[in-house]
């Protein structure tokens, strides 16, 4: 158990020197991570007029560059319309069906919320997600606890060493996890970031390990208590996959109003460049860089914003589902039990 600790932690402290980019990739709110790129991107274009490459006035004078850069534009702009349908039509997809598909999937719903009350003891389970999880990981507390309490009087020593470490790693990650979800509404990133935050496959592992090892010391009360641990942290892998899976709907719904919403100054600024501007307009100099670079760089930086939003967003979602591959007592990444010869 004392190899374990990396996996005793939230999911941040996991990352193992990687914080700054699950950060980025995660919790940065998506439009101050969009403007990040494409500030990065507007202030590249304009650096490079510092190279002297050549006089950007007679580049595009000569070859009419202004006009191809941004007539090339309008296609992919307008394919960012045709991905918003898209993405419409597969969530919309998730929704629709006849009446008996959506009975079904009501008595499925009913049917889970009733064995997560019968197991945790609750009268009803709360309707909101994030009160949902905060009393499924309470109860999977309680019931760990009541393991500690059923092996107090065992005679391993090692036993109740293990166990009381075991307790210890889930009380500590519980409650992390409940302190973040608190005040975490469904629809921002909140909830699903204190849900990741339970590493429940790595405890589930590390219960029937104990269980394994130590069968012949357990007691009646023990095996019950490790069993029901268990089964809480079993319930809790489909009860966040499913909360999962309405955050991406959720999010690919704000993306695609997002794309609309970009989609509109990208197709203005496109169209206002190609009638309007040339190699002769705006003369002159402004911080020692030509008005005309400032003017195409700014104008080129906006027709990138539908594209920048897109990769924004998908950043967010791509990570949340590699995070997430595996359901249960898997662990896709590397681990300290790679190394050890009795796995």
């Amino acid at each position: 158990m004392a190899n374990d600790d990396e996996y005793e932690t939230t999911m941040l402290e996991r990352a193992e020197g990687s914080e700054l980019r699950l950060y980025v990739l995660l919790r940065l709110n998506r439009w101050v991570l969009s403007g990040a790129i494409l500030a990065i991107v507007f202030g590249a274009l304009v650096a490079m007029s510092a190279l002297e490459l050549g006089p950007f006035r007679d580049i595009v004078q000569d070859a009419d560059a202004i006009q191809n850069i941004f007539s090339s534009m309008f296609g992919p702009i307008i394919t960012g319309v045709t991905l918003v349908a898209t993405i419409g039509q597969l969530v919309l997809s998730q929704e629709l069906g006849a009446v008996g598909d959506q009975r079904e999937r009501m008595d499925e719903a009913m049917e889970f919320r009733r064995d997560i009350e019968s197991e945790s003891d609750l009268d009803v389970s709360p309707p909101e997600p994030a009160a949902f999880l905060r009393e499924l990981v309470a109860a999977t507390e309680d019931r760990a606890e009541r393991l500690r309490e059923a092996v107090e009087d065992e005679r391993d020593e090692e036993l109740r060493e293990n166990v009381n470490e075991y307790v210890d790693s889930l009380d500590k990650n519980a409650e992390a996890v409940r302190e973040k979800i608190e005040d975490a509404q469904f629809g921002t990133f909140g909830v699903i970031w204190a849900a990741l935050d339970f590493n429940y496959s790595w405890k589930i592992f590390q219960a029937r390990r104990i269980r394994d090892e130590y069968e012949g010391s357990l007691s009646d009360d023990a095996n019950e208590a490790i069993s029901d641990t268990i089964e809480m942290l079993k319930l809790y892998g489909p009860a966040r996959e499913h909360f999962k899976t309405l955050y991406f709907q959720w999010e690919l719904i704000n993306l695609a109003r997002a794309l609309l919403y970009a989609s509109i100054p990208a197709l203005i600024v496109t169209a206002g460049m190609l009638m309007y501007v040339d190699g002769g307009s705006l003369p002159g100099a402004t911080l020692g860089v030509d008005n005309l670079v400032w003017l195409t760089s700014g104008a080129f930086t906006i027709t990138l914003i539908p594209f920048v939003v897109l990769i924004a967003f998908i950043f967010r979602i791509a990570t949340v589902a590699q995070r997430t591959l595996a359901m249960g007592p898997f662990i896709l990444r590397e681990s300290s039990r790679d190394a050890e010869s009795d796995v």
